[in-house]
């Protein structure tokens, strides 16, 4: 099986506004792409350029409006109508690791739960025993959790808690989306090195969501570059990241906005008037910011391209 994960020409519309200004944005537009087996798959941007919306689709939080989400070899345009059997092959990393544990919850409580509703033990004593394997993969043990509430552990202890319970159900493929965004910088690596831990070991896919390219650099085999709901270039993460050829790929290897933490899979969805004005630009997305803008990019969608194996989308490397 060379592809674990395919979306094809994935688009996602959102309508925004009252009944008198209500206006219509595509939030993700045409996006194709497949995940391989023991894979580390980044999705990379600024915030608000579509990646946590592809993420939520991929979990069937969302529907897509157009396109089709393969999963292994079944096919579901639907997305969000899937079996328990998929929803335990694929997992989810979340941003805050504070807001995932309920402060009033004993932490292990999440553990016993999870294996209860996907039957996967008989028995406290085998539950105990299969919790302590998955925390041990993350620098854990089940003593060190027993009896204690979320309070008494770090962010990056958190975090970790967060990816060893997604382990339990031993899934083909982790979603982690800004997972290191609110941890402290001295244990990001420590997170990081966690995930090709998994694919190494585990023969587990990641789709790393982020805005930071340092770490997406040094976790990813592959990347996507996303803009106002498009991807823009796709390639090996050292060919796109080392030599970059869009002009975004460019810009936000130089400046990377940096956003306020907010819980963004259950937000409702709202933006800036710049987005607005991006997501609804004719032509290319990026051209009001872009220095090599031509008179066509104002005014024509730019072709898909395959420059030296990297996927592009723009008008400067069309062929005159």
């Amino acid at each position: 099986m060379d592809k674990i994960l395919k979306l094809k020409n994935i688009t996602k519309v959102f309508y925004l506004g009252g009944l008198i200004s209500r206006f219509r944005i595509t939030a993700v537009n045409q996006v194709s792409f497949h995940v391989r087996p023991t894979e580390i798959f980044g999705l990379a941007g600024e915030s608000g350029c579509g990646k946590t919306t592809i993420a939520r689709m991929i979990l069937g939080f969302e529907e897509p409006t157009s396109g089709r989400i393969t999963y292994r070899r079944n096919d579901d345009a639907q997305g969000s109508r899937r079996g328990a059997w998929q929803m335990a092959g694929i997992q989810a990393i979340f941003q805050n690791s504070f807001q995932t544990f309920n402060p009033l919850r004993q932490v292990e409580r999440y553990f016993l739960e999870t294996l209860h509703n996907f039957d996967l033990t008989q028995g406290r004593e085998e539950a105990e025993g299969r919790i302590d394997e998955a925390l041990r993969t993350v620098g854990l043990s089940y003593s060190e959790i027993a009896g204690r509430y979320p309070s008494e552990f770090s962010g990056g202890q958190l975090q970790r808690l967060s990816i060893a319970r997604a382990l339990l159900t031993e899934p083909f493929l982790l979603i982690a989306d800004e997972p290191v965004s609110m941890v402290d910088a001295s244990l990001r690596m420590s997170i990081v090195n966690l995930f090709r831990k998994l694919k190494e070991e585990r023969g587990m896919s990641v789709i790393y969501i982020t805005h930071d390219l340092a770490t997406a650099y040094y976790v990813c085999d592959r990347i996507a570059i996303m803009f106002r709901g498009n991807i823009v270039e796709m390639g090996k993460a050292e060919e796109v990241l080392i030599r970059p050829r869009h002009p975004y790929t460019k810009l936000l290897r130089e400046c990377i906005p940096e956003t306020e933490p907010k819980q963004r899979w259950k937000r409702k969805t709202g933006i800036t008037e710049l987005e607005r004005e991006e997501y609804l630009r004719a032509g290319c997305k990026f051209a009001g910011r872009c220095p090599y803008v031509m008179d066509k990019c104002k005014h024509e969608v730019p072709p898909d391209l395959n420059v030296d194996g990297v996927f592009l989308k723009c008008f400067l490397y069309v062929q005159r």
